[in-house]
């Protein structure tokens, strides 16, 4: 849900929620028109027979990040043997409440996957602060939502921009102020989606999310610093992507591609927009 330097939207701001914004990815229905809804009291009503059913609309996707020489991983909280895979997993994990822990190795164990998936073994990912430290020649970038952790992996000797969100509660329609400008108020308002119809609020949120993680670790510190919040990301529509850059420096942007899980969003960087910049201290993590 946030961004490595911390939220993107303020703290608590747990937010989420629908995708079918033009067409679904193949195999997964998109949600029919009016089956957006906001659960009581903000919560999700997926109790754990929902879990498979949202991994399995994952394992579905799997073709398109595939497709871009991503790999896919995903994890969820009632996996019976999930489990640290390392002393320094076990010390980070030891403090945390009981359902924050199984998130956390939820998501370690989904970047696992993903790395497996582009042909790279790893071992524990420890962390430092709230961004977790691979082992040379791996990255990758995690997500949580309502129990299911999902993580995307760059394969080896590559330096694509690394960035996913899934979002599996929908964002409240108040909330577009804190993640569009008035410049891009009309992506949530008029027929600005590939199929001619308005991009949903939480696919815009998700897809920023992912393109914040993926441009806070390239542009350096120093730019770094003038990402605040969602807002200081620019999205444009492209075809079935979205391009979101850094209303900063333009010369930083990225290309993301939202898609339907179910009710909820699925959102990851494909690559750089335009030329690819340097990179910035070989780091492409993301916070876990």
């Amino acid at each position: 849900m946030t961004g490595p330097g911390g939220p993107a939207l303020g703290p608590g701001a747990d937010l989420g929620g629908q995708g079918t914004y033009g067409r679904a990815a193949p195999g997964v229905l998109a949600a029919a028109p009016g089956s957006l809804r906001r659960e009581r009291d903000g919560a999700f009503a997926a109790g754990a027979e929902r879990l498979p059913a949202a991994v399995a609309a994952l394992a579905r996707l799997r073709p398109l990040p595939d497709a871009a020489g991503l790999g896919l991983g995903f994890a969820h909280v009632g996996e019976p043997r999930l489990g640290p895979g390392g002393p320094a997993e076990a010390s980070a994990a030891a403090p945390m409440p009981p359902r924050r822990r199984r998130e956390f190795l939820a998501g370690r164990q989904a970047a696992r996957r993903a790395l497996r998936a582009v042909g790279l073994d790893c071992g524990e990912i420890p962390r430092a602060g709230r961004l977790p430290v691979f082992a040379p020649g791996r990255a990758a970038s995690i997500s949580h939502s309502a129990g299911i952790a999902v993580a995307v992996a760059r394969g080896p000797g590559e330096n694509a921009p690394l960035g996913c969100d899934l979002e599996l509660r929908l964002l409240p329609a108040g909330a577009a102020r804190l993640v569009l400008r008035a410049d891009e108020a009309r992506l949530a308002d008029t027929a600005a989606g590939p199929d001619g119809t308005p991009w949903p609020l939480t696919a815009l949120f998700s897809a920023k999310e992912a393109a914040w993680k993926a441009l806070y670790l390239a542009v350096g510190q120093a730019t770094a610093t003038s990402m605040r919040t969602l807002r200081d990301l620019w999205a444009r529509p492209s075809g079935e992507e979205l391009r979101i850059g850094l209303r900063a420096d333009p010369a930083y942007a990225v290309r993301v591609r939202s898609l339907p899980v179910g009710a909820g969003v699925f959102s990851y960087v494909v690559g750089w927009a335009d030329a690819v910049p340097a990179s910035a201290d070989g780091r492409c993590d993301a916070a876990d």
